[in-house]
């Protein structure tokens, strides 16, 4: 699904009102109860199969998240980062990006990989432990998982500094102008990592945008011990617009980023969007939020949830039958199996290749560590390497 740019050139004013007294504080196209909004500055039209391709992107990223939650409860993947909740939030990120725009995701962003075309089995594979990533950053424009909070905010920066100095922002070529997005939450921002991104990034102009996915939890830590003021708020600090956006309104996010990747390719620089959303699971696999948090808070989100709304809005105006969400249901059914049995047939990794991927050129220390390893491992009868 593409999608072209709808919004003027001085894009500077939509951003504008968002960060200055009197300004909207949220962005909102599509209501918790499926109704549709006309915000100022933002809003735009969508045809009915766009509206239906975010529904199905969403659906697919959540059987996605479902399926591995199951097989680390299985044994079968040694940890999952959830995303249920902040769907809406990653495919309208994702949704939003020209081919040459460049991902730098954290360890959550399954619902952007999808949209990047990474296989999921490729994600299992990450967190089953049998690899460090098996995609191509390159070939996908999508960066590995960054484990390490908030260190992909510099990286983002450093690469938006290299395409600006390869002639590729605002040169007016639509097939040539990149943006790069670097995705971080609400925890991470509070890293030293992510400000001094924003300082980079303002200096230089650099054709960024920051999206935090604000899901309220920093693992346990609630959004109101991590900052006094709205986290959007935070840019105009380093001299660059800020905006708030409802983060389970797929259509408004998807608007809200568009227009900052379009602002950042024109050679505009920075933007800050700050994704209102809800973690409704854990922050991991290995997390208990009952701990931390009350059920009537999680109850309270369940009536916001990103893709009952789109669905609402899809029955109500007539724009898809029982037979499309019968077929999307059935697509979902055949991803979970599909995940299901390609977990489980995953390669184990061969225990001497990592000596391979430390140094471009083996070490005589290094050879010595391998051949002694190898050595270990040959002391078992019968061993399997």
């Amino acid at each position: 699904m593409t999608h072209s740019a709808e919004f003027g050139p001085d894009l500077v004013e939509v951003f504008g009102p968002s960060q200055q007294d009197g300004g909207p504080e949220l962005i909102q196209l599509l209501t918790p109860e499926g109704e549709r909004v006309h915000p100022p500055n933002f809003d735009r039209e969508f045809s009915a199969d766009e509206i239906r391709g975010f529904y199905r992107d969403m659906v697919l990223t959540r059987r996605i998240d479902t399926e591995a939650t199951a097989l680390q409860r299985h044994g079968e993947l040694g940890i999952w980062a959830q995303l249920l909740g902040q769907e809406a939030a990653q495919i309208g990120a994702g949704r939003a990006l020209r081919p040459q725009d460049y991902v730098f995701p954290t360890y959550r962003e399954h619902g952007v990989a999808w949209c990047r075309g990474v296989d999921p089995l490729d994600l299992l594979g990450l967190f089953r432990g049998v690899d460090q990533g098996a995609w191509d950053p390159a070939e996908k424009n999508f960066a590995l998982y960054t484990i390490v909070i908030g260190a992909q905010a510099l990286h983002a920066t450093g690469y938006a500094m290299g395409i600006q100095r390869d002639g590729a922002v605002g040169t007016g070529d639509a097939e040539r102008d990149a943006a790069v997005i670097a995705h971080f939450g609400d925890g991470a921002s509070s890293q030293g990592d992510v400000n001094e991104a924003f300082i980079f990034a303002a200096s230089y102009n650099a054709p960024v945008v920051f999206f935090c996915q604000n899901n309220q939890w920093a693992i346990s830590e609630p959004i109101e011990r991590q900052s006094r003021i709205p986290l959007y708020q935070r840019a105009l600090g380093f001299g660059f617009p800020g905006v708030r956006v409802d983060g389970n309104d797929v259509l408004a996010t998807y608007a809200v980023t568009q227009a900052a990747l379009q602002r950042a390719r024109d050679g505009q620089g920075p933007t800050l969007v700050e994704a209102y959303t809800y973690r409704m699971g854990a922050h991991t696999t290995t997390d208990d939020p009952t701990r931390y948090r009350l059920s009537d808070d999680v109850e309270h989100w369940k009536l916001k949830d990103p893709i009952a709304r789109v669905e609402v809005y899809l029955k109500r105006n007539g724009l898809a039958d029982d037979d499309f969400f019968a077929t999307i249901a059935e697509e979902a059914k055949q991803l979970g199996a599909h995940l299901r049995e390609g977990c489980k047939a995953l390669p184990d990794p061969e225990p001497l290749d990592v000596f391979g991927q430390v140094y471009a050129e083996m070490t005589d220390e290094l050879a010595q560590q391998r051949d002694g390893f190898a050595a270990y491992l040959d002391s078992f009868e019968g061993a399997d390497r």
